[in-house]
Formats: structure tokens, C-alpha cells, sequence
């Protein structure tokens, strides 16, 4: 089927989003749009200014830091928005969210994400008795596979399965957005659920990083190994980010898709196809925002 096709946007209004309970989170620079479907079938949207802790220190913006400050912010406004969707969706009373609670469930959320992800794999792959490079790469692989069982594990869930579809019906909005189609519903489901910047292709990236950068540090005895492990998240997240926006510049370069094909094949775990109302429900935040990204232009 031929698309319609509107004027495409410039690459600095790409819009980043999340699934959500029964609905999706879309967020440019300055806004955050989330749209929950509620029991009665009505989209609920809800229309958030933001403000980056990086236009009251330009220093953030430097590349890396500016990675670093994205995947705070990014956490704190997805708990957020997950928090609001919960309520939306089951038509609850929405309640003021106290910022001590939403501080808190981002603290737990790092400290399992540390646990599982550094040191865990970390101690288990000192079992092996391993050195140098070859600790790193089997590191490395440990996380991995941990990260492939706890993604696993997450699909076998029966009540994620539509957040994992909402996750797919954000990336084909999005897709379709970028693409410069019209943003119908029939238009939308030519695109596929799979998309280069998602957070899980991120993760695949963070886990190439993590060991180029712990080959170059010293083997100074096991503590002090764990505890660079640690201290160096935000550096290698930043480093990550770089990389993810470099592989979304170049995207249609061959280099770079076959650097992204790893990351894609893995949100097969992470989406799942999406049904016509879920797609609607992405299309109208991405369109909601743009509304809002349009005047400014």
C-alpha cells in the first residue's frame, strides 16, 4: 500500500517515549505526553511541561554528561509516568505523587539494576578463576545472559504481555512519525514494532562498552575491581548514549546496521505486535506532542 506522506521532521524533534499500563509515554525537549486507555475506552491523555536539569547547568550538555543526566531523568519520568497510568487505568482517583516516593522507587529500581547487571555477573564469573580479556568477555556474556533470562522470564508474565504490546504500538508510532507518514492508524501498522534508539538496544550497547573500557583498567584485586564496576555506570551509560545517537545519525548506513541488529532481534523479547486500539493510542501522543513542538518551530 502507498503511504501519504507529509513533510518529515528535523532530526532535533526525534521524540523518545515508553509503554506504560495500557498506554504509551511520548517526550520531546520539553514536553511529556502519556495517553492511558481507560476500561470505558476513552483515551485519557495527560500534558506535562518539562525542564532538563541541563538548561540550568550548560556543563550537562556535554557529550556524555548529557547521557548520564538523560538516564536519570528518563528513569524518573518513566516511574512517574507508570505511577499515573496505574491510576488511569484502573480509574482510580489520581492522588499528588509525593517526590519522595518517586526518589525512593528509582533508588530500588538502580540498586537491582547494579545488583543483577554488575555484581552478580561479577562474582559469578570469579568463580571461573579467569584473567584479563578473557574475564571481561565472559563477564560480559554472564550479563548477558542474565539480562536474556530476566527479559525472558518478564515475557512469560501474562499481565506484561500488553505492556510489551504497547511498547510495540510506541515504536510503530514513532516509526511512523519519523517516517513522515500521515498518522493514521492504517498508515502506522506498515512500520514495524522494532526501533534502533529503544532502551533494550541501549542496554546491548552498554554491555560492548563495559568491556572495552574494563579491559584498559588494572587488576588490582577483587574489591577494587567490584567497586569501579560500580562507580563506572554513569560513565559507561554516558559513553552508551553517545553511541546510540550516533548509530540513530547513521542509520542507514550498512556499518551501522548490522551494529544494530543485535539490539533489534533482542526486543523481540522486550515488544510484541500491537492491536489496531494500541496503535491509536501511541499515534495520539506522538501527536499530541508534536501539537505542542509545532508552534515553537
Amino acid at each position: 500500500m502507498k503511504l501519504t506522506v507529509r513533510e518529515k521532521e528535523e532530526p532535533s524533534l526525534a521524540f523518545g517515549g515508553q509503554a506504560v499500563i495500557e498506554g504509551v509515554m511520548i517526550r520531546s525537549k520539553k514536553h511529556k505526553v502519556i495517553c492511558v486507555r481507560q476500561p470505558n475506552g476513552k483515551i485519557l491523555t495527560e500534558v506535562e511541561e518539562i525542564r532538563s536539569v541541563s538548561e540550568k547547568h550548560q556543563v550537562l550538555k556535554l557529550p556524555v554528561l548529557r547521557g548520564i543526566v538523560a538516564l536519570f531523568e528518563t528513569m524518573y519520568l518513566g516511574i512517574k509516568g507508570l505511577y499515573f497510568s496505574a491510576d488511569a487505568a484502573l480509574e482510580e482517583e489520581e492522588e499528588e505523587l509525593d517526590p519522595k516516593v518517586l526518589v525512593l522507587a528509582l533508588v530500588i529500581g538502580v540498586v537491582l539494576a547494579i545488583f543483577l547487571f554488575s555484581v552478580l555477573p561479577f562474582f559469578l564469573t570469579t568463580l571461573l578463576n579467569l584473567r584479563g580479556v578473557l574475564f571481561n568477555v565472559v563477564e560480559a556474556a554472564v550479563r548477558l545472559s542474565i539480562l536474556l533470562l530476566y527479559l525472558a522470564s518478564m515475557a512469560l508474565v501474562g499481565d506484561l504481555k500488553r505492556v510489551f504490546q504497547y511498547h510495540g504500538a510506541e515504536h510503530t508510532a514513532i516509526n511512523a512519525y519519523e517516517a513522515g507518514v500521515e498518522l493514521s492508524v492504517l498508515n502506522a501498522k506498515e512500520f514495524s514494532r522494532f526501533h534502533p534508539r529503544c532502551g533494550t538496544s541501549f542496554l546491548l550497547i552498554v554491555t560492548l562498552i563495559s568491556i572495552l573500557l574494563f579491559s584498559i583498567m588494572p587488576d588490582v584485586g577483587f574489591f577494587a575491581r567490584l567497586a569501579y564496576r560500580i562507580l563506572l555506570i554513569p560513565l559507561i551509560s554516558g559513553i552508551s548514549y553517545e553511541v546510540l545517537k550516533l548509530s540513530d545519525r547513521y542509520k542507514e548506513s550498512k556499518v551501522m546496521k548490522a551494529f544494530v541488529a543485535p539490539g533489534l532481534g533482542l526486543q523481540y523479547l522486550t515488544t510484541r505486535k500491537p492491536n489496531e486500539q494500541m496503535i491509536e493510542v501511541a499515534l495520539e501522543a506522538v501527536k499530541q506532542v508534536h501539537r505542542l513542538v509545532e508552534p515553537s518551530q
